[in-house]
């Protein structure tokens, strides 16, 4: 099995989602787009992740390497590819399926609980009650046609959903480590501004272990969902 990743800037990597992949039996391959636009052929992987990042899927005329980028996660979906979505990702994923993608109210960058949507769908994976995850976004979109929201917060109402059994996209990052907080802290920390949603560099950076603990175990058992339901 090959899981294959797009990753657009080079302080947002795999994090946690890269022990997972290998303790699976993934062969793992990327695109670091912000180096190259070489982009595999659907065809020859079985996940595909999409990373974060600071630029908006707006921003075509800047990064034209998302146009082929869009219609790889486009066929990966339509070809029932396990297709997860992180933050610029889950934007990505959004647009691709044809919703809009436009800033949020409010920037939301730090430590903030988010909140399951109560769903009658039993085919949607099901997340905890609150639990207190990473943001680290000014953008929010509308639904993809036959998407399931299942995650809100305060600060933003579409925090993740789902497309069938085989596609999920996330807002927050459940992948992160005291090493990529620290990075995406030093690399964006102009972002940090008063706002009602953004705390501050000790704020973020303060984080106990056990919270990375609780949030990477739930991207692990959103891996095991997506491999579960589609390898």
């Amino acid at each position: 099995m090959r899981a294959h990743y797009l990753q657009h800037v080079f302080f947002e990597g795999l994090g946690t989602i890269e022990a997972w992949f290998r303790k699976s039996g993934y062969e793992i391959t990327s695109t670091k787009l912000y180096d190259s636009e070489e982009l595999p052929d659907v065809g020859d992987i079985d996940f595909l992740v999409a990373m974060g990042g600071p630029m908006s899927v707006n921003d075509e005329q800047d990064y034209p390497w998302m146009v082929k980028e869009k219609e790889l996660i486009k066929s990966a979906i339509r070809a029932g590819k396990p297709t997860l979505g992180i933050c610029l990702g889950a934007q990505l994923i959004a647009d691709s399926m044809g919703a809009e993608v436009f800033p949020n109210p409010a920037k939301e960058i730090g430590w903030f609980p988010i909140k399951p949507v109560e769903s009658k769908s039993n085919a949607v994976f099901k997340f905890p009650e609150e639990t207190k995850v990473f943001h680290w976004h000014g953008e929010t979109f509308n639904l993809p046609d036959g998407a399931v929201q299942t995650v809100k917060s305060k600060g933003c109402e579409n925090q993740a959903f789902q497309i069938g059994a085989n596609v999920i996209g996330l807002q927050f990052h459940l992948e992160t480590t005291p090493a990529l907080a620290q990075a995406i802290v030093e690399n964006c920390k102009n972002e940090l501004v008063h706002g009602e949603y953004i705390q501050t560099e000790a704020e973020i950076l303060s984080a106990p272990p056990e919270r990375y603990g609780k949030i990477n175990s739930l991207m692990d058992s959103i891996l095991e969902y997506l491999h579960a339901k589609n390898c």
